[in-house]
């Protein structure tokens, strides 16, 4: 193979490998963000006061 497009394919290859590595830190720091978030307390909150309404109710 000319020297030349090896050289290249391993730019390409190291360029997509770092594109990728990026990408699923990124997903990976979101996913972390998501999960710190009050947005995802809000379901346990919902399903609390569920219950306390029904108690309520029986008493």
């Amino acid at each position: 193979m000319n020297l030349a497009l090896v050289h290249d394919r391993e730019l390409i290859k190291t360029f997509w490998e770092k594109r990728i590595e990026t990408q699923t830190q990124q997903a990976e720091n979101e996913e972390q963000r998501m999960n710190k978030s009050a947005l995802n307390l809000r379901g346990e909150w919902l399903v609390r006061l569920e219950n306390r309404t029904k108690h309520l109710k029986n008493l």
